[in-house]
């Protein structure tokens, strides 16, 4: 394919703060760039504590912990999403409770959590699809109601705003991505954001193995010890010191995908118009941060038609999420066809087309032209 659906970029400096960070004798966690990432974060997000993690499920696990998710607990979340959201709360023994999503944003329907809240509800996890903010005032406003907290998988959503407000800062915790397919990357990495500061010293402890290493080399104990549960979720900090290069240059980098989404969306709104498929919707309040553009097609044929009709052109394109309700672990919960039959629909007919920060105009136009080649039947 001489048209990737991903080409991970490199902002500059990233080889020269890896080279950097080598020159200061530790490249374990929590070193000097990782501590440049939590305070960059903290200040651009406004939030009281980030914590880079070794990928958003370990960021996501960590919630479930700070949550003490336990056997017999529910969790509301949406069936279109990525499997990690599911899991890191199956691993404490809850139960996924799925949503559908909205056939607009893609984003989990607010209207139709409350029926599925119960006396076992834990959390409700929400997850911005593509880097459309779901509707937070709504989701908060059941989030009080029903003292239930919410969690924000912000995988796609960093810089990405609500009402003006940034996307993972509105539930109690929310975690990032920083895989090689996102706006800003290491490779693989994560973050979890803490909005809510009665989690910060646990997430703390729980990050470094369940003991209090962070006060010890903080002066605040003279020793650490085991006092909680926990893993190890410190990414190195020859990562983050890649990661920092690119958020570093954050404006330079959603600039390019600024071009490159709205290059997409004024030379193909008017096609996919006259040939009845939906391209991405951002409510006027809401701010994106360029992170996918999608196609859902009027059918699973005329998808699966048009992916063979890019492959033969060399370019590459992807389908997305299966309804997590209707894989061999959902069905196990009591999934069942009809129960989220806006995501049964969406999945069976989505397709993201190539799109990365380093993505050429001449890429851009071939990707377009090979599209209108296409012929529906």
């Amino acid at each position: 394919m001489h048209i990737p659906f991903n080409r991970p970029f490199v902002s500059g400096k990233e080889l020269e703060f890896i080279q950097e960070a080598i020159g200061h004798w530790r490249i374990s966690g929590d070193g000097v760039f990782t501590q440049k990432c939590h305070g960059l974060l903290e200040k651009e997000l406004g939030l009281p504590k980030a914590l880079l993690t070794t990928s958003c499920t370990h960021a996501l696990e960590m919630t479930a912990l700070l949550l003490r998710i336990e056997p017999g607990d529910e969790v509301i979340l949406p069936s279109f999403t990525f499997v990690s959201t599911a899991n890191a709360f199956v691993l404490r023994g809850a139960r996924p409770v799925f949503v559908d999503i909205r056939p607009d944003t893609l984003n989990i329907d607010e209207t139709q959590i409350e029926r599925s809240l119960t006396s076992k509800t834990k959390a409700i996890v929400v997850v911005h699809y593509a880097g459309v903010g779901c509707e937070m005032d709504a989701i908060l406003e059941l989030s009080r109601k029903y003292n239930v907290p919410v969690v924000e998988d912000n995988a796609h959503g960093l810089f990405g705003s609500y009402r003006g407000r940034y996307l993972g800062t509105f539930g109690a915790l929310a975690s990032l991505s920083f895989h090689e397919t996102k706006n800003f990357i290491c490779g693989e990495g994560g973050a979890l954001l803490i909005n809510d500061r009665q989690y910060i010293e646990r997430a703390e402890i729980i990050r470094e193995k369940g003991t209090n290493r962070s006060r010890f080399f903080r002066g605040q104990v003279d020793k650490y010890t085991w006092v909680d549960v926990g893993s190890s979720y410190l990414p190195s900090d020859i990562l983050a010191a890649f990661l920092c290069a690119q958020l570093e240059d954050r404006e330079t980098i959603q600039a390019n995908r600024k071009r490159v989404w709205e290059s997409y969306d004024a030379q193909l709104k008017n096609w996919a118009a006259e040939h009845g498929i939906q391209v991405p919707f951002v409510p006027p309040h809401c701010a994106q941060p360029y992170h996918m553009y999608f196609l859902v097609l009027p059918s699973l044929e005329t998808r699966e038609a048009l992916m063979a009709h890019l492959t033969s052109r060399g370019i590459y394109s992807v389908f997305h999420y299966l309804p997590l309700h209707l894989s061999a672990m959902g069905r196990e919960f009591g999934g069942k066809e009809g129960d989220c039959p806006v995501t049964e629909d969406t999945s069976d007919r989505l397709l993201r087309l190539p799109f990365y920060t380093g993505m050429t105009e001449a890429e851009q136009e071939e990707v377009i032209a090979a599209l209108r080649e296409f012929r529906f039947s």
